[in-house]
C-alpha cells in the first residue's frame, strides 16, 4: 500500500530553496535580536511604555511610504539583487547600533535615543523593500505543487528563528550587554548577505504591457481590494493584531508586572513562536484543506481570547502559557492568509499584490505597537491589552458577517477551480 500523503519536505530538497530559508532564518534572527534589545534598551533609558511606541512608529511610517514603490520594483527588476541591497542596508544599520550602544556614556540618553530611532527609521526602508521582494521571490524557487509546502517551511523557519532570536536577543542583553547584543546581529546579517548572493538571480516574470510606475501601482491596488477573498483576509489580520498586539508592551509586563528582567522577556518574546513553531510542523505533515476560511477565522477568535488571558495573567508561567497558545492561533491564521494571497496572485503581479498585503501587516505591527504603547499610557498596561483582546473578538465578528467568501473558503475548491 503506497502512502498518497503529500511529501513534507519536498521543498527542502530544492537547493535554491534551502539557500533561500538560510537567508530568512539569518535575517529573523537578526531582526528579533534587534526588536528584543531594542526595546528593552529605550525602556531602560526612559521608563516610558509610550516610547516603545515610537519605536514601531519610526519603523512603520517608512515601510509604508515606500512599499507600493517596492512592490513595483520587485515586479520589473531582478527579485534576488534587490533582497541583497536590502540585506546589506540592515546591516549597516545593525552596525550603526552597535556604535551607538558602545558610546552611549559620551553620547547622554536624549542624543542616543535620536539615533537609535534614526536607525530605525532606516531599517524600516530597508524592510519596506524587502518584505515585498521576498514574498514575491519565493514562487520562483519552486514550482506550483511544491509552493503550499514552500510557505510552510518557510513559515516555520521564520518561527524557529523569531524564537531563537528573541530568547537569544534577551539572554545577550541580559548577560553581555547591548554592545555585544548589536555586534551580534550584525554578524548575522552579514552571514544573510552571503546566502542570499548565493541563489543564482531569476527572471523578471514577463508581462506585455510598457506602463508607468503610478499605472502599475494603481493596478495592483485595484487588484487587492476588488478581491473580498484578498482583502477580507489582511484586513482581519490588519485590525486583530492591531488591536491584540501586546508584544511591544512585553518589557512593561517583564520589568514592572512579572518581574522577569531581560531574561524573562527573551523567555516570553518567544512564547508566542514556540507554539507557531508547533503548529507549523503540524501543518507540515498534515496541511489544511477543507474549511480554511473557518479554520482562520476560529484561530483569530482564539488569539484574542489570549490575549485577554495575558494581560489578566499575573504569574510568568501562565502568560507564557497564553502567548505560546496565542502563537498556535496565529501561525494557523498566517499560513492560510499566505497560501491565500499566493494562490490568488498572478505571478506579473506578486510584488505589488504583497505590497500592499505588507502594508496592512506594517500597519498591524509596528502601528500596532505605537497604539499599544498609547492605550498603554492612556487606560493604563493591563487595561489596554484587555481592551486589545476584546476588540480582537469584535474584529473576527464582524469579518464573519460581512466576508462569506472568506468564511466559505478552502483550498480543495480553490484548486479545483483553478484546474
Amino acid at each position: 500500500m503506497t502512502d498518497s500523503r503529500p511529501d513534507a519536505y519536498a521543498a527542502l530538497r530544492i537547493p535554491a530553496y534551502r539557500r533561500f530559508l538560510t537567508m530568512r532564518m539569518l535575517m529573523t534572527l537578526s531582526i528579533q535580536i534587534m526588536s528584543v534589545s531594542v526595546g528593552y534598551f529605550v525602556y531602560d533609558l526612559t521608563g516610558d511604555p509610550l516610547m516603545l511606541g515610537f519605536i514601531g512608529l519610526a519603523e512603520a511610517v517608512p515601510a509604508i511610504g515606500i512599499s507600493l514603490y517596492a512592490g513595483h520594483l520587485a515586479d520589473k527588476h531582478n527579485r534576488r539583487n534587490i533582497l541583497a541591497i536590502c540585506i546589506l542596508v540592515l546591516l549597516l544599520c545593525g552596525f550603526s547600533l552597535w556604535l551607538l550602544a558602545f558610546h552611549r556614556a559620551e553620547l547622554g540618553a536624549p542624543l542616543l535615543l535620536t539615533g537609535i530611532y534614526t536607525v530605525i527609521f532606516f531599517t524600516g526602508i530597508a524592510r519596506g523593500f524587502f518584505s515585498p521582494t521576498n514574498f514575491a521571490f519565493l514562487p520562483q524557487l519552486v514550482d506550483r505543487e511544491t509552493l503550499p509546502n514552500a510557505i510552510t517551511w518557510n513559515s516555520s523557519t521564520w518561527q524557529v528563528a523569531s524564537v531563537t532570536g528573541l530568547g537569544l536577543g534577551g539572554l545577550l542583553y541580559g548577560f553581555v550587554g547591548v554592545s555585544t547584543t548589536f555586534a551580534v546581529m550584525s554578524f548575522l546579517s552579514l552571514l544573510a548577505f552571503v546566502s542570499i548572493l548565493r541563489i543564482a538571480p531569476r527572471p523578471v516574470p514577463h508581462t506585455e504591457h510598457i506602463e508607468t510606475a503610478m499605472v502599475r501601482i494603481r493596478a495592483g491596488i485595484r487588484f487587492v481590494f476588488s478581491n473580498q477573498l484578498i482583502i477580507s483576509a489582511v484586513m482581519l489580520d490588519l485590525f486583530a493584531v492591531l488591536f491584540g498586539g501586546a508584544v511591544a508592551l512585553l518589557p512593561v509586563f517583564a520589568k514592572d508586572i512579572l518581574k522577569v528582567g531581560p531574561e524573562g522577556l527573551g523567555i516570553l518574546r518567544a512564547a508566542m513562536s514556540l507554539g507557531a513553531i508547533s503548529m507549523a510542523f503540524f501543518l507540515a505533515h498534515r496541511p489544511l484543506n477543507k474549511n480554511a476560511g473557518k479554520i482562520m477565522l476560529a484561530c483569530v477568535a482564539g488569539f484574542g481570547v489570549c490575549i485577554i488571558g495575558f494581560g489578566l495573567s499575573e504569574w510568568f508561567w501562565l502568560s507564557f502559557f497564553f502567548l505560546f497558545l496565542g502563537g498556535v492561533f496565529d501561525e494557523v491564521s498566517v499560513f492560510i492568509r499566505s497560501s491565500l494571497v499566493q494562490f490568488q496572485t498572478p505571478d506579473h503581479m506578486k510584488g505589488r499584490v504583497s505590497s500592499v498585503n505588507s502594508i496592512f501587516i506594517t500597519s498591524s505591527n509596528e502601528i500596532g505597537s505605537f497604539e499599544s504603547g498609547l492605550a498603554a499610557s492612556l487606560m493604563g498596561t493591563v487595561p489596554s491589552v484587555v481592551f486589545g483582546g476584546c476588540m480582537t473578538l469584535v474584529v473576527v465578528a464582524v469579518t464573519w458577517w460581512r466576508a462569506p467568501k472568506l468564511r466559505s473558503y478552502d483550498f480543495s475548491s480553490a484548486a479545483e477551480q483553478e484546474k
